[in-house]
């Protein structure tokens, strides 16, 4: 090898322990200055280095065991130094995984249960802008916020847009890129622009498709409807009354002719 080959490899090998060190330094857990800011930082959870922009801390829970990704930003209110109140805003559970690149944009409430997984650039938000007045621009008026929650267990997909006023059941599976607004019963799998249920789970009948007369949602958040539209389709097996009748003998009979 070179001399020149030999001082690259050298070089190289100092700057990626270099960029360990730094990051491993720069990682925020209950233990270091910036886990102090926050409300509540659980044992053995920590924001990977580099962080995004990370602010209203005295607002967010972070639950342990939780692994938040490089360049994840999670945010209370609409910027640094806001009052909020006595309650926190953004409440991520424990044992979660953040990907990286994720937003989580906090105004009023956004509930994280436990063991919730995302795919990298996930963008979650409780607050959206109105546009109720056609004639001032829509970034000047004020915004409305409505409560997000996740349950327990769901995963979310790389590029899953979850809107204001989401809830999502637990045991959720939230496809890619889906743009996700309204209620969601537990195990579904959720899909779409807008979002919609494409499957769901019944006990001792496995993953269905939607209700057969074609809604595209699930209503009520025990998926009643789903367990009805199954049950229904046991009545098929009432069909084999109709196959015996089917196989008895039938009387065809001409059609008299048209008189001309």
């Amino acid at each position: 090898m070179s001399l020149r080959g030999v001082v690259r490899r050298a070089a190289g090998s100092l700057v990626h322990r270099l960029w360990a060190a730094v990051r491993e330094a720069g990682t925020v857990t209950p233990a270091s200055p910036g886990g102090y800011r926050f409300r509540r930082l659980g044992e053995g959870a920590c924001l990977s280095f580099p962080v995004g922009a990370i602010f209203g801390e005295a607002w967010i829970e972070i639950g342990e065991h939780t692994l938040v990704g490089e360049r994840v930003s999670i945010s209370a209110g609409m910027g640094p130094g806001v009052d909020l109140g006595p309650d926190a805003i953004v409440r991520i559970g424990r044992s979660c995984s953040i990907g990286r690149g994720s937003h989580i944009v906090g105004h009023q409430s956004i509930d994280i249960g436990d063991d919730v997984f995302t795919g990298p650039y996930v963008y979650i938000t409780d607050q959206n802008h109105v546009y109720d007045d056609p004639e001032a621009p829509i970034g000047r008026q004020w915004p409305r916020n409505t409560p997000v929650s996740i349950g327990s267990g769901s995963w979310l997909g790389t590029g899953a847009i979850i809107l204001p006023g989401t809830r999502i059941g637990r045991q959720c599976v939230v496809a890619g890129g889906a743009v996700v607004r309204g209620e969601f019963p537990d195990h579904s799998v959720i899909a779409g622009v807008p979002a919609r249920v494409v499957r769901h789970y019944v006990p001792g009948r496995g993953w269905l498709p939607p209700h057969p007369d074609g809604a595209d949602t699930v209503n009520g958040a025990d998926g009643t409807d789903i367990v009805n539209a199954a049950t229904a389709l046991d009545g098929l097996g009432d069909m084999e009354d109709l196959s015996d009748a089917a196989r008895a003998p039938v009387t065809v009979r001409a059609r008299p002719p048209i008189p001309e």
